[in-house]
């Protein structure tokens, strides 16, 4: 172990406030990670934190030396960028974050994929629902899917991703399918719920405009495809963008629900903190996730749209009433 990998291990524990969760970032064992800051004070000869059972705390010497790493450490990546800039690889420790769904279907089978392109690069994957802060989380990339405010972060747009209301054909026959977006006050709607989540208001692209709708269900879930499995069980309306249901679209296990008044589509973009000297393994991710990522979301569209299911609905809505009325 170098100096400079406890210096690492160091500012990971003070911005965690916990040995524990900096080893969880670092994929260490608490206990090594308590070694690494033992060698360390050892070597500086001075109490670098105040350990209790529940957290640990700089003590003013640890301050001093927190600031200096953090000082360090930027010139030691600022030195590999240069070199990776000049034809060397991209290296290091490369933790993204995205949403669950996301992850499971097109980010994780193509870890593989970028890994084989940049085997110097250690990909640590974070799954969740929550939009982690890049600064606090020590995050180095987010994949978001959402509509994006101004921020301090820099947004690569990868995709445009349509969004739709779905649920089971069993569930629309049994309760009736919603007319108006005010009839969904009246409907089971399935919602992803987490701490600072906006899911509980669904907002409709209507005539007049976008118009949300404060809905409400029995059920709830931070897992996204918790409420997939419950829509394809008839118990409810999802909201959903459209790559992630097209194959149970195209099945018939899912319908579009109010086609006239879809929700709004949202960016799929990768996020990352703006910096003077973009670390090299930041970029090939960048590079890759606006490539790949487009690629395989297309393969599961396979050319479906909201446009095509609105079109397909009017067609079989003319031929059932036809067919009423020659009876």
């Amino acid at each position: 172990m170098s100096l400079l990998d406890n210096m690492r291990v160091f500012v990971r524990v003070v911005e965690q406030d916990s040995m524990s969760a900096a080893g969880r970032l670092l994929r260490l064992s608490p206990a090594v990670v308590s070694h690494r800051i033992q060698a360390l004070e050892s070597h500086l000869g001075v109490r670098l934190l105040n350990r209790t059972t529940r957290r640990v705390q700089p003590t003013e010497q640890g301050l001093a030396f927190y600031t200096a790493c953090q000082e360090v450490l930027a010139s030691v990546e600022r030195a590999e960028n240069v070199v990776a800039g000049a034809g060397g690889a991209p290296q290091g420790s490369l933790r993204v974050t995205a949403p669950l769904g996301f992850a499971r279907r097109i980010l994780a089978p193509l870890v593989p994929e970028f890994q084989e392109l940049h085997p110097k690069v250690t990909l640590q994957l974070r799954c969740s629902e929550h939009l982690l802060d890049l600064l606090t989380e020590t995050v180095d990339v987010a994949v978001r899917m959402a509509i994006l405010s101004d921020s301090s972060l820099i947004a690569r747009k990868i995709a445009d991703c349509e969004r739709l209301l779905c649920a089971a054909p069993a569930y629309l026959s049994d309760k009736g399918a919603p007319e108006t977006p005010e009839d969904l006050l009246d409907h089971n709607c399935l919602l992803l719920r987490f701490p600072g989540s906006q899911q509980f208001r669904w907002t409709l692209q209507t005539p007049e405009g976008p118009k949300p709708y404060s809905v409400q269900g029995r059920f709830d879930a931070d897992d996204g495809d918790a409420l997939t499995g419950w829509a394809l069980a008839g118990q409810g309306i999802v909201l959903k963008p459209l790559w992630e249901v097209a194959g149970h679209l195209r099945d018939g296990r899912l319908v579009p629900v109010l086609a006239d008044f879809p929700p709004e589509p949202v960016a799929l973009s990768v996020l990352y903190p703006h910096r003077r000297l973009l670390p090299a393994r930041v970029k090939a991710f960048s590079d890759f996730a606006v490539t790949r990522f487009a690629e395989e979301i297309d393969k599961r569209l396979e050319g479906m749209t909201l446009a095509g299911l609105r079109g397909a609905d009017e067609k079989s809505t003319r031929k059932k009433r036809a067919r009423a009325t020659k009876k």
